[in-house]
């Protein structure tokens, strides 16, 4: 959902269904029966559902058309980079998409753009479809958001100790605006917020977290990554006797394209922050959130520390830029103000409620869940 390209001119593709339907024929050797638009930040998707061998759309393979913005697409190694961590993150056992081959047996293909676009082209590729609803579409029980912590760290984990692609130089994204250790950036677009409250605790965020998280930077764990596990992006499937709540386990992850060199503690911070966005008792999240991420990756002193601030930044983070892509893109604002419906009222009653009894909370949760297992 989120891009590092919120903050430069307008680069999302705009391929019609048609175009989309010739784009799968002619690249992938697949003929389309039936394709309909997905809704994105600034690349755009199509769902598509292909014949099947027998001719029939009968159980026929679906896809996703990925169609990159035009910036990134300038980028073709940090586009590989994510699809073949996404192959590698398949092979170990998580639910990724995987890319379909081209014709030429390549995962990727750089193509013109339809008439009136001048010389842009743009890169393309065509996703398996994963099944499942988004978090966003239910209400996560405390075992989903445990097993979402866990899988987060896990996924960071094996990325961190395993892939070792040529391409994965390319992650090193220095003035990435979503990356966490880049709140400072949020300067330079936080007069989109206007004069009012909101603003002012998005100044209060930036300040501390440049006098408090950027000089224990590298004290923190590195690692390669997600950076964008969010409620949209984390799909869940469900299985329930008759009259039993359901039971949910994660069926995919979605949208590799805001990777990037970071550390652990980033990934278990963004997660929690949108674990929050749809919760009704967002404050208790992280809690549960972090008892999972521990599970497999106990964090230090130093990141605990960090963990309310880096909460608090991608809230300010996920409002400001929207709040600025918003006034560049005012036909895309419903889609990009989701978070903001519920965001600002999270971020403001974690300032209100205060760091101190904040991380209580979390971490009396989380002491819980390892006091039970040990018991």
């Amino acid at each position: 959902m989120s891009s590092g390209n919120a903050c430069q001119v307008l680069t999302k593709p705009t391929f019609g269904e048609e175009e989309a339907r010739e784009l799968v024929d002619s690249m992938f050797g697949f003929k389309v029966s039936w394709i309909r638009p997905l809704p994105s930040y600034d690349d755009q998707n199509f769902h598509v559902r292909v014949l099947g061998q027998a001719g029939g759309p009968e159980g026929a393979p679906e896809f996703v058309l990925k169609i990159t913005n035009w910036t990134d697409s300038q980028e073709p190694e940090l586009i590989e980079a994510q699809t073949r961590a996404m192959m590698f993150l398949s092979a170990e056992g998580f639910p990724s998409a995987t890319p379909c081959p081209t014709k030429e047996g390549g995962i990727m293909s750089l193509v013109p753009a339809g008439t009136g676009s001048g010389n842009k082209k743009y890169m393309v590729r065509l996703l398996t479809y994963l099944p499942g609803v988004p978090v966003a579409k239910i209400t996560p029980d405390t075992q989903i958001l445990y097993d979402i912590g866990k899988l987060a760290a896990g996924l960071d984990k094996a990325l961190a100790e395993k892939f070792h692609h040529p391409s994965v130089k390319s992650l090193h994204r220095g003035q990435f605006i979503w990356n966490l250790a880049n709140i400072p950036l949020l300067d330079q677009y936080i007069y989109a917020l206007g004069q009012n409250k909101y603003r002012e605790v998005v100044e209060q965020v930036i300040q501390q977290f440049k006098e408090k998280v950027i000089p224990k930077l590298t004290s923190f764990r590195a690692c390669i990554n997600h950076g964008d596990l969010n409620d949209h992006n984390i799909l869940v499937d469900s299985s329930s006797a008759s009259g039993e709540a359901p039971q949910y386990r994660v069926s995919g992850i979605l949208d590799f394209s805001d990777m990037s060199y970071g550390y652990y503690v980033f990934e278990v911070a963004i997660t929690i922050m949108y674990m929050m966005v749809e919760s009704t008792d967002p404050l208790r999240v992280g809690g549960h959130v972090l008892a999972g991420f521990e599970s497999v990756l106990p964090l230090t002193a130093e990141e605990r520390a960090a963990l309310f601030l880096l909460v608090s930044g991608r809230f300010s983070q996920s409002l400001v830029i929207a709040e600025h892509t918003a006034l560049l893109y005012p036909e895309n604002t419903e889609y990009l103000m989701t978070t903001a419906k519920s965001g600002w009222k999270h971020l403001m009653k974690m300032f209100e409620v205060g760091q101190e009894a904040v991380e209580q909370l979390w971490f009396e949760t989380a002491r819980a869940y390892g006091e039970r297992g040990a018991a």
